[in-house]
């Protein structure tokens, strides 16, 4: 399976602003991003062009893209799901990426980073609703119950990514860090998830 292999810091800095790709490194002073928010690369200070309205449109994709951790036909075939579906494209696609399970993983604190929640779920050390689960794209409904494997539940990971959370702070998950499960409690609503981005754009440049 085709994967991204070379720096996550690299696509922060790309897009010029923290996409959270490297766990609890993001929240540190050692992050990129605090210390050269500018593309890598050799030109990449001086860099001064405008962009074109293309430019800010796919700038928007890739950003998006790059915090789920999808590649470039995953999404695209996301987008595709989201556009069959009732009501507004780039909401539908928001909500789909918020229902995969390595998202929810990653939301309920079982992995510091969505990478890190794909390897856990591609491990085999997650269950929903008591059946073993192997797929991160997984799409998860409301009232789908999440937990860690019990022959799992000891695995340091999951514990020191824990401490980084509080209990329950996204509405849509409940979390119990005792037992190690969470609950998918309905599709959340645009609002409530933390994502700065503009999906409309990704809609734009799909239609093009």
């Amino acid at each position: 399976m085709a994967r991204y292999t070379e720096s996550v810091c690299k696509l922060c800095r790309r897009e010029r602003q923290k996409l959270f790709l490297k766990g609890q490194k993001c929240f540190t002073e050692k992050c990129p991003v605090e210390g050269r928010n500018y593309p890598p690369g050799q030109h990449g200070a001086s860099r001064r062009s405008k962009i074109s309205e293309y430019g800010v449109q796919l700038r928007e994709k890739q950003k998006i893209k790059r915090q789920y951790g999808l590649l470039e036909t995953q999404f695209k075939n996301l987008f595709e799901t989201a556009d069959r579906k009732k009501g507004i494209t780039g909401t539908n696609l928001i909500l789909l990426l918020e229902s995969r399970l390595d998202n929810v993983v990653y939301r309920l604190g079982f992995a510091p980073s969505r990478k890190s929640a794909r390897q856990i779920v591609s491990h085999r050390h997650i269950l929903v609703n008591d059946s073993p689960v192997d797929i991160p794209s997984y799409l998860l409904k409301a009232g789908d119950v999440v937990k860690i494997k019990d022959k799992s539940k000891k695995l340091d990971l999951i514990h020191n990514s824990l401490k980084r959370v509080k209990d329950n702070v996204f509405p849509w998950l409940e979390v119990d860090k005792a037992t190690l499960t969470g609950k998918f409690l309905q599709v959340p609503e645009r609002a409530d998830v933390p994502l700065n981005a503009n999906e409309q754009l990704v809609v734009e440049l799909y239609s093009k």
